[in-house]
């Protein structure tokens, strides 16, 4: 029987972790987070053993490879503060009490650790992606998840630790933070407003429906074969317009597309999409 610890269990992409993670066979899981009460009432709760835990705690005199039930592995998706990208939280707090946590339980006798980064790690690089270029961080959020790759690469190099560093593209689907593009559109729809206001809906991206990124996640924390940086993306590269249309399809709902309404955003490039190379080694 494998123990699987899952952080950041009450979060947009936490529900669906825990939710395939509880398809798989000889798995006992071990789910955390900060909000008790939140965690109470998904569907997964009586499932799992739950033990909350808010990082703001964090103490170096605790043993948390100890106090979370001593897992075999460790998928950490906790991140706190977003979807601010700017904001300073991300490296003054985020940034050294996430390193420091880690490198507890990695101390303490973790082995097995896969911890959700950013494509904004790429920065302002544009087109095919690919895990073998240079981080260029260009926003705060980006830079604190950065440094925090790097430090725990390193330390689980020196502590003989399996390390998986999943970068995730964009992603949507229910309990989506609700000014995301997706919620945003749906409540246009709901209260029947006569137009969608947007950008101009050239920007080049890459899209993956939550329950599947939960898919790749428990994947590629559930193997060994493949380690380091990994990518969870399509390497299907649509325009946000075309995405947005497509979407529409497939609900069989029309509403008009008041495309220029809003300013391109600056902390990203217009036309980028991710290399799924090695995540493919992982899934098929």
């Amino acid at each position: 029987m494998k123990k699987v610890l899952v952080s950041g269990a009450t979060g947009f992409i936490g529900n669906y972790v825990l939710t395939e993670l509880l398809k798989q066979q000889n798995i006992q899981i071990i789910a955390t987070s900060a909000q008790a009460e939140k965690a109470s009432s998904f569907a997964w709760f009586k499932q799992v053993s739950y033990k909350p835990f808010n990082l703001s705690d964090f103490s170096d005199k605790t043993n948390y490879y100890d106090f979370f039930e001593r897992p075999d592995a460790f998928i950490h998706l906790a991140w706190e503060g977003l979807p601010n990208y700017k904001a300073s939280f991300h490296t003054e707090v985020n940034y050294p009490r996430h390193a420091a946590f880690i490198k507890n339980m990695i101390h303490y006798g973790l082995k097995d650790i896969t911890i959700t980064g950013t494509c904004f790690e790429y920065g302002m690089q544009q087109g095919q992606l690919t895990e073998s270029m240079e981080a260029k961080p260009d926003n705060v959020y980006a830079v604190a998840k950065n440094k925090l790759r790097e430090e725990i690469q390193e330390y689980s190099k020196e502590k003989d630790t399996f390390f998986k560093w999943v970068r995730l593209f964009y992603m949507y689907g229910k309990g989506q933070n609700p000014n995301s593009l997706i919620p945003q559109l749906e409540k246009a729809l709901l209260n029947k407003e006569p137009c969608f206001n947007m950008s101009g809906g050239e920007q080049i991206r890459d899209y993956l429906p939550v329950e599947q990124v939960a898919q790749y996640i428990t994947k590629i924390a559930l193997q060994n074969s493949v380690t380091g940086i990994i990518n969870c993306s399509s390497n299907e590269p649509i325009s946000v317009l075309h995405f947005i249309q497509k979407y529409l399809a497939q609900k069989n709902k029309t509403i008009s597309l008041n495309t220029g309404f809003y300013p391109y955003s600056d902390y990203e490039p217009m036309s980028f999409w991710g290399d799924n190379s090695k995540l493919k080694k992982i899934i098929t």
